[in-house]
């Protein structure tokens, strides 16, 4: 798209998040207008009404223009001969759409059914159900501050959240805002900058950042006085750390290296690992991941996870702290993976969270932390303001002699 106009390609963006958003209520629609399902080698012409029905009934583009393009594309394409189909369809849409759309079940024709029943186990119906619609919705944009000097809600027109970031309506280009080229702040998602919380007094300390990229964690860590060595297999996903860890004006320690076989000249003080995982808590900002990941990913990075975990245990000195944590809303990668390691005899134990290091009782969110003393964010939390990401985070301890210096020692920060 790099060849159109800045305010074409902030089109096409949204018309492909949309679609993907609404894939199942827009395929649900097709399937009903359709005597028979279109053969497979007329897939693109599936295509050109889901494009076109995005338009319609969930852009509000005017009628004349969505049902125009989408048969020009028809013919652009070569399927002369379905150029009619295309146009009937998307005409008779424009008539009965709205009241179609009013009566489908939005939620669960949105939701893979994959998914819809993982949540349901670990979630209950009301709670998936609540998951789902906040899916619905474009995700806003959550910054963190470098340094709060009590303006910037002002200056970015935003509001600050109950968790401390601060958060504007999505949309225009981020580059532009004020503070961006200063390196005032960075996009963070509310829930993703919770887990560094987590951490005691990490001012002066050793932390490692296990497959740290894009890097909001780092910045953290980094911003709050960590000496931060930073991790990630990807010198691509590295080099766009650097890049914006260097316009923050924040130090750090980058190195391209698997964090399952890289180790520090001595243990370290804490270990951040920000697993890779499904991602099926971000939903709302990655539309497409619900049509891209299968359970057989959930069992697949499941593995990952594990060995990442027990990676991160042997970087960690006695008395140091792990943090653990992934955007992913399935128990396997969360929950289980904790448990499992503990479970195995590695030399840690679970310190829990306490409500008031999150704030969960001044954000009126009590259940963020788990009965056992984890941290676990829906995307319905916060609904009163447009919601969060999906986070999961435990806290361990590595056993062993401490120093009276080591952070298992230090009061809570």
């Amino acid at each position: 798209m790099a060849e159109l106009a800045a305010r074409d390609r902030a089109f096409a963006r949204l018309l492909v998040a949309t679609l993907l958003r609404r894939l199942g209520q827009i395929d649900a629609l097709i399937a009903d207008c359709l005597n028979t399902p279109l053969a497979p080698r007329a897939a693109i012409i599936h295509d050109i009404l889901r494009l076109g029905i995005a338009q319609l009934l969930f852009l509000r583009t005017p009628p004349h223009a969505a049902v125009a393009t989408s048969v020009d594309l028809a013919h652009v394409r070569g399927f002369l001969t379905h150029k009619g189909l295309v146009n009937a369809v998307l005409r008779r849409l424009s008539v009965e759409g709205a009241e179609r759309v009013e009566q489908q079940d939005a939620a669960r024709l949105n939701t893979p059914d994959w998914l819809w029943q993982s949540w349901s186990r670990a979630y209950g119906a009301e709670r998936t159900l609540a998951i789902a619609t906040a899916h619905l919705k474009e995700a806003p944009l959550d910054v963190t501050l470098r340094d709060d000097d009590g303006s910037w809600c002002e200056k970015l027109q935003a509001m600050k959240l109950p968790t401390g970031s601060l958060r504007r309506t999505a949309g225009g280009s981020v580059a532009s805002l004020p503070g961006y080229a200063e390196g005032a702040w960075w996009i963070q998602d509310a829930a993703a900058a919770l887990p560094v919380r987590l951490f005691e007094t990490v001012a002066g300390r050793d932390i490692v950042d296990l497959c740290a990229a894009p890097g909001g964690k780092t910045a953290q860590l980094a911003s709050a006085g960590a000496r931060v060595t930073a991790i990630d297999r990807s010198s691509r996903r590295l080099d766009r750390l650097v890049t914006n860890l260097k316009r923050l004006g924040l130090p750090v320690s980058a190195i391209a290296a698997d964090a399952l076989t890289w180790r520090p000249e001595q243990p370290v003080d804490a270990v951040l690992l920000d697993a890779p995982c499904t991602a099926t808590g971000a939903i709302r900002r990655h539309p497409d991941v619900p049509h891209l990941k299968q359970p057989e990913d959930v069992a697949r990075l499941a593995v990952v996870q594990e060995n990442l975990l027990r990676a991160a245990v042997d970087i960690l000195r006695p008395g140091g702290i792990l943090v653990y944590c992934t955007c992913s809303l399935e128990p396997e990668e969360g929950p289980e993976r904790v448990e499992a390691l503990l479970r195995s005899g590695a030399p840690v134990e679970r310190r829990p969270i306490g409500r008031d290091e999150i704030g969960a009782d001044d954000i009126g969110a009590p259940d963020w932390v788990t009965p056992v003393g984890d941290l676990r964010t829906l995307p319905c939390h916060l609904a009163e303001y447009d919601g969060v990401d999906g986070f999961y985070a435990a806290r361990l301890v590595k056993l062993g002699a401490s120093g009276p210096d080591s952070p298992a020692d230090s009061p809570p920060g």
